[in-house]
């Protein structure tokens, strides 16, 4: 039984782009499907989400910041700096409509998503980097995350940065430390219980982007070109620019891969968790990071297959 409950796993987490696009699709076209699942639900999910980050945390995965502290540098300062910017930069260049802004600047001011992990590793990255990096900007996110959308959007709207911070501790910092924990002193548990990792992510994952999508259907069909079109630009040049910045610091290409689909994967399931929980006044601020979610997964698959050629 448990041996079939690993397959399932691996078969989901082997096609997550594809669930998540259907997930897509049907809270689109069908929002009753899950219009019935509160909004409050979000948060819970995600840090289930990153409960499960947790676990497959241990001490060694963070070596490689004391031990190559430069790549770690250049690739929190391109993740921090690349996609924030050209957020704001594409919502002037597009004129979205506050509400729409303020949610692809949230997308631009997270840290990289778990996701992007997996995606380096299909890549052949360095997902000792990868993983440091994931790491490193989570750890920096409750007071960078703030922090950026209050400089970029807090002349808009109206941005409570104690908040935001408190959430976010709430919902990523705190469920990544019990699992590391957990992971630490419970070593057994954690290896029957880490393959069903990706069956339990993608399923909240899946979960949540149908919540928001649902909930949001009718605003999302009236803007969806306007929005696809700010957030498939915003993940393409992020993996272009990431790369590039790894290239003009003459690393290798492992290393450039590994920034480049970090820097392009965001941590999508937050943006939209936090726009849910802070920003409900202004409702279309979820849609991007729900739009980003259903999209960096097809796009990173494909970045992965030629960066890997590139080799």
């Amino acid at each position: 039984m448990l041996r079939s409950i690993y397959k399932l796993s691996s078969f989901v987490s082997a096609n997550i782009t594809l669930i998540v696009l259907l997930v897509t699709g049907v809270a689109l076209l069908l929002p009753e499907s899950f219009m019935w699942i509160g909004t409050a639900s979000i948060t819970p999910m995600l840090g289930v989400v990153m409960f499960g980050m947790g676990l497959t945390l241990k001490p060694a995965d963070f070596k490689p910041v004391l031990m190559r502290p430069k790549d770690i540098i250049i690739g929190e300062f391109a993740q921090f700096i690349v996609m924030p910017l050209v957020a704001w930069i594409l919502c002037k260049i597009l004129q979205l409509p506050a509400e729409l802004a303020l949610g692809v600047i949230l997308v631009g001011c997270c840290p990289g998503g778990t996701a992007s992990n997996v995606i380096c590793y299909l890549a052949n990255g360095d997902i000792a980097l990868s993983v440091a990096m994931t790491g490193v900007s989570t750890l920096l996110a409750p007071l960078v995350t703030p922090a950026l959308v209050y400089i970029l959007a807090g002349e808009e709207v109206n941005v409570d940065v104690i908040g935001m911070f408190l959430s976010i501790v709430e919902v990523v910092i705190i469920p990544i430390l019990l699992g590391f924990i957990v992971n630490r002193y419970l070593g057994r548990f954690t290896e029957k219980v880490t393959p069903l990792l990706p069956l339990v992510s993608t399923i909240a994952i899946a979960v949540i982007i149908g919540i928001v999508v649902s909930h949001n259907s009718a605003n999302i069909l009236s803007c969806s070109l306007l929005v696809g079109v700010a957030v498939i630009l915003h993940n393409i040049l992020g993996l272009v620019l990431g790369y590039m910045a790894g290239r003009m610091m003459g690393l290798p290409h492992s290393k450039r891969t590994a920034i480049a689909i970090e820097v392009g994967m965001q941590n999508s399931g937050l943006a939209t968790s936090l726009a849910a929980t802070h920003f409900a006044m202004y409702p279309l601020a979820a849609v991007p990071g729900a739009i980003f979610s259903a999209w960096h997964n097809f796009s990173g698959s494909i970045a992965a297959s030629i960066l890997r050629k590139k080799q």
